[in-house]
């Protein structure tokens, strides 16, 4: 595809969202289970474009937001259907930063039959659920494109919308880091700092402050780590006997998996997190490696250099087969 066919392409889709939008009212508004500071970030600004229209709608999780980001503007609002669920279904459904429907959760039980969605998110994997799609892979996080279909949209931008998406660019680009930064991100970046947005106050509250429940997992999954016979692989792991003795969250792991990645001669870092006896969540971090790929091959996906899946067995059996999936790729 041209450079110029791929730019018509997305001015279509941005306009398909718009008129979604714009067409329909009474949303649900969905991220990802387990929510990110993405997954957050989108839910709040998509909520906040929906009131700039005079829409009504309802945010809501299958869990709890991580309370770390309860500095962004109407955190409150929303709801966690493990503790409040709706007790009526939607007919038009906004989902975000979900790679595939499976990702929502038990929110889609809110979802009448024959309800329209429309499917705004960013991963390469996404397997194009929905009756509309605003996807882009070549975008660093969701509120990247929702940035996009706000200025298309001709909305008068402010603070409370560009904390919303700085924030969600922040946690997903490890603070303007990765290799999905480019010129098009810190433009946007630069043009919310104009707009008023404290970049230094935000980076501070996502990416630097934890909590001493992350500080203690941080000290257990370290003293689990291991590495391949070349070196080329390391890994760690956190059992549900570990986040009951420290009493923490499932948020407080988060950049947990950077660790053994970023080891020197590291090529793949993994996360092995229990999540029920015979099950475990892996999340896969490489600078160089298509583990996207690699996540695929058990059922999950992602991105190229960030992914995870979920693999049942005992943790000495998966740790094993994941790891000579992952050498196989690196022979």
């Amino acid at each position: 595809m041209t450079r110029g066919a791929a730019v018509d392409k997305l001015a279509a889709r941005l306009q398909a969202a718009s008129e979604f939008m714009r067409e329909h009212d009474d949303f649900l508004v969905v991220s990802h289970v387990q929510p990110d500071g993405d997954a957050v970030s989108s839910t709040l600004a998509v909520g906040w474009m929906l009131a700039q229209l005079g829409k009504t709608y309802t945010m809501i999780n299958e869990g709890r937001l991580p309370a770390k980001f309860s500095y962004l503007p109407n955190y409150e609002r929303v709801l966690s259907f493990t503790e409040q669920a709706p007790s009526r279904l939607f007919r038009h459904v906004i989902s975000v930063d979900c790679a595939d429907y499976a990702r929502i959760g038990k929110v889609s039980e809110l979802f009448a039959e024959g309800a329209k969605l429309l499917n705004i998110d960013h991963h390469p994997t996404n397997d194009g659920f929905g009756a509309c799609q605003l996807i882009v892979p070549d975008a660093s996080a969701t509120v990247e494109i929702l940035y996009d279909l706000a200025v298309q949209m001709g909305f008068a931008l402010d603070t409370d919308f560009g904390r919303c998406i700085y924030t969600g660019l922040l946690t997903d680009t490890g603070g303007f880091r990765y290799a999905s930064v480019g010129p098009k991100v810190m433009q946007i970046a630069a043009d919310l700092l104009k707009l008023g947005v404290n970049g230094h106050e935000l980076a501070e509250a996502a990416l630097e402050k934890m909590t001493v429940p992350q500080m203690k997992l941080l000290q257990k999954g370290l003293s689990t780590l291991r590495f391949s016979d070349d070196r080329k692989i390391a890994w760690v792991h956190i059992s549900l006997e570990d986040m009951a003795a420290i009493q923490a969250e499932s948020e407080d792991m988060d950049g947990l998996v950077n660790y053994p990645r970023n080891v020197e001669g590291v090529l793949v870092g993994l996360m092995f997190k229990q999540r029920g006896p015979l099950s475990w969540k892996i999340s896969l971090r490489s600078n160089t490696v298509n583990v996207a790929e690699i996540a695929q091959k058990f059922g999950g996906g992602g991105h190229i250099r960030a992914a995870g899946c979920t693999v049942e067995g005992e943790l000495q059996e998966v740790t094993e087969r994941v790891v000579r999936e992952v050498g196989s790729m690196l022979t």
